[in-house]
Formats: structure tokens, sequence, C-alpha cells
């Protein structure tokens, strides 16, 4: 698809053929072993651009410039929604169902009904109004740009608070990321209740510590590896729960 000259061409070309409003969709935390996934859609005015000048992609950002961003966001959308997926939720289901759940719940979160959705990436089927995937589109579509900037502060906010909780883990630097740092932590002291017990590194690590998750998980193939698991009649392959 053509997305236009600069992140605004899209949205616009889209709201000039009767399809807005337009929404984009983004999340944060897809790729973390610990703290909640946070989806974020939202809806921009189309003639904002010079009033969001620092827009773009949320991981192309400093810290502070995402604030700036986040507070400008919140104040000049038309709608916006974010949802926080516990990492319970996370290992029940599968990160890739939990986001595309995310994704739906953020969109139909939205107080503005979009006419139409760009979602970053990928394809997410059950949408409320007609959508279509944008490679690389929190750099490419500003309303994508701006969901990423929404859920990538929401939830450095919450690891930040996180940490306070449980600072052996250092969450307030990796954001609970996989890095030497945190590899380490896990294997120091295992994981904690927030860790995701679906991904390998923490299964391995409670494994290490002879720990068992608090709620059910489904295990990837890999992770199968790291800790004995069972298959139960409805072909869901969980750990082992302790008994009571």
């Amino acid at each position: 698809m053509i997305r236009g000259a600069t992140p605004w061409a899209l949205q616009g070309a889209l709201e000039r053929r009767g399809l807005g409003p337009v929404a984009g969709v983004d999340e944060a935390g897809r790729g973390a072993c610990a703290g909640p996934l946070v989806v974020a859609a939202c809806i921009l005015r189309n003639g904002d651009a010079a009033r969001l000048s620092e827009l773009t992609d949320s991981k192309l950002l400093t810290a502070a410039a995402r604030e700036r961003v986040y507070d400008r966001v919140v104040r000049r959308a038309v709608s916006y929604s974010i949802v926080i997926v516990p990492p319970s939720e996370v290992d029940a289901l599968g990160i890739h169902v939990t986001n595309i759940e995310g994704m739906r719940r953020a969109v139909s979160g939205l107080s503005t009904p979009p006419g139409y959705v760009l979602i970053d990436g990928f394809g997410v089927p059950g949408l409320p109004a007609p959508s279509v995937p944008v490679i690389k589109g929190d750099r490419a579509v500003a309303c994508v740009a701006a969901a990423s900037v929404l859920a990538k502060v929401t939830r450095d906010r919450i690891m930040t608070e996180l940490h306070a909780e449980y600072p052996e883990y250092g969450f307030d630097v990796h954001k609970g990321y996989t890095t030497g740092e945190h590899g380490e932590a896990l294997t120091a002291h295992g994981p904690s209740p927030v860790h995701r017990w679906s991904y390998t590194n923490v299964a391995a690590a409670g494994g290490l510590h002879g720990k068992q998750p608090p709620h059910k998980v489904l295990l990837t193939a890999a992770a199968l590896h790291a800790k004995p698991a069972r298959t139960h009649e409805n072909q869901e392959v969980l750990f082992e729960l302790p008994a009571g």
C-alpha cells in the first residue's frame, strides 16, 4: 500500500474519501518477559501536524520527549483508549492471541467510533471498522505513532511502579525486557508474580528455583523443555499447578 510522503498523508487521504475518523493502534511490551502488555488506540485531528511536530515511533524518542508527546496527544486527541493486559492473561492465552484481543478492546473503547483503523504491522480480524496493517506503521502513520507513545509511556510508568515492589529485578531500567541484567536477576531470585511464565527464560528460572506459576500457563514449544508439563483434556499444555 502507498503510505504517503509524510506521517499524516495516509490518514488525510482516508479522511478526504469519507472513511474517517481514522484510528491508529499499537502495543508496547509484546517482547518483554515481565509486566503487562499495553495496547492503545488513538484518533488524531487531521490538522494537528504542527502541534504534534515531535510525534514519531515511541522507540525513537527519548524518555523526556515521550512524556511531552504523551501529554500533548492526550490533550489534542479526538479520542484515545488504553488497555492494560496483566501477565496472567498473557500466560493463559499466549502473547499473540492476547495482543489481537487487546487491539480489539482498545478500538472498541474509543469514545468516537472510527471509520477506518490502521494497525502497526499485522492484520487484526474482528475490528468494528475496516482496517489495514501498515508495515512500520509507528513511523509511517501519525495516529499509529500516537498509539505507540500512549502504550509505551503507560507501560514504562507501570514498570517503574513495579520496581518499587520488586527492586531486585531492575524493572525501572530494562522495563521487563530480557537484558543481561534482567537475566542475572531471574537466575538469582527466580520469577516474580509479575513475570510471564509462558516465556522460556522465565520457565527455566522457575525450574531452577523449584517454583510453580500462580495461574494457568499456555506454554510455547520452547518453554516445554524448561519444565515438565502435562496435556489436559482440552489440549492446552499447562504447567503443573501446586495442590490446593
